[in-house]
This record gives C-alpha cells, sequence and structure tokens, in this order.
C-alpha cells in the first residue's frame, strides 16, 4: 500500500523542496521537481498547495523580469515557511526527506544554471533568425549581461542557445576580464 499524504503533508513537502533547493524556482520547475522527475506530489495537490503556501506568506513570490510573463516569476521559501517546516518537518517521511535532500544536493546548481542562463530566438523580417542569450540575476529586473546574435537559420540559433546554458559563465568572464577589468 503506497503512502498518501495528506493536504498538509503536501504543503510540508513542497515547503522542503524550497527549503533545500536553496533558490527561487519558477512554477513549472517546482512542477517538474516534484511532480516529473520525482512522484512526490500529484500535478494538482503541488498547484493547490503551491497556491495556499502563498496565500499564507510562507511562500513568496519574486519577478525577475519585470513583465507579467510568468516565466520570470520565481518562487521561495519565507522566513515564516521556514518556520513552520522547523515544527512539522517530522510529518514528512523521512525516506522522502532524504530524497529530497538528496535530489536538491545532486540538481541544485543545474536548476540555478536553467534559470539564470537563459535565451530567446525569433525570426527576423528578412528571413535571418536571432538568439538573445541572458544571464539573470534574480533579484535584478533587467538582466546582468545580454548579447544578441544574427544567425542564419532557426537551428543555428537554438545550438546557439544550447551552448550558452553551458558556457554563459566562461562567456561572461572572458568578457568581463577582457573589457572590464582594471587588469
Amino acid at each position: 500500500m503506497d503512502f498518501i499524504p495528506d493536504s498538509t503533508v503536501k504543503k510540508l513537502i513542497l515547503l522542503f523542496v524550497l527549503d533545500r533547493i536553496e533558490i527561487p524556482l519558477t512554477e513549472s520547475s517546482i512542477i517538474d521537481i516534484c511532480t516529473g522527475r520525482n512522484d512526490w506530489l500529484k500535478y494538482m495537490d503541488c498547484k493547490e498547495a503551491l497556491t495556499q503556501l502563498i496565500d499564507a506568506k510562507f511562500i513568496y513570490m519574486l519577478n525577475d523580469g519585470g513583465t507579467e510573463d510568468p516565466k520570470d516569476v520565481r518562487y521561495s521559501i519565507t522566513v515564516e515557511g521556514r518556520n513552520c517546516l522547523s515544527h512539522f518537518v517530522t510529518r514528512i517521511r523521512q525516506s522522502i526527506r532524504e530524497e529530497i535532500s538528496e535530489y536538491a544536493k545532486q540538481n541544485r546548481l543545474v536548476f540555478k544554471r536553467s534559470q539564470e542562463y537563459v535565451y530567446d530566438y525569433f525570426k527576423n523580417a528578412d528571413g535571418t533568425h536571432s538568439v538573445v542569450l541572458r544571464i539573470k540575476e534574480p533579484l535584478l529586473a533587467q538582466p546582468m549581461f545580454e548579447i544578441r546574435l544574427k544567425t542564419s537559420t532557426r537551428n543555428a540559433a537554438i545550438n546557439a542557445g544550447k551552448k550558452w546554458c553551458n558556457k554563459a559563465a566562461q562567456i561572461y568572464e572572458y568578457v568581463f576580464e577582457n573589457l572590464i577589468s582594471d587588469n
């Protein structure tokens, strides 16, 4: 027989995930972590718990893009949420807590990178494509670093974006050292 958590435990699991990941996450990342990559919550339970925890002020919303676009909204645990979690964390099964802790330890940087190193691409009037590569800083409304490139094809724009996600830190460091640094 599977363990079926009650609604309080579902909320505690969500708080525990946000506490262990230690970075603000988008709604889609939270849902992916809790329901897609792991089977800690069901999709609707996760959505409902997120809404209720925001209403209770245990999770806060941070809009790092300054727009209404949901991909710019991040969620993080509040002090009140951490306080609540500390009192009731034992209501989450030990095995689930260990699983979440291990998952967070192994994947924290992946999620951080996927939310900070982003790209968009679009088709230009002349048939070429442009790709906009950004490093977002969660607390700033504007990107910390942005590069716009024109490519001949859509695939070239997508490939540039994928490479960006893996090499953004090195590229930023190179540009900073060569253009801004006093050395």
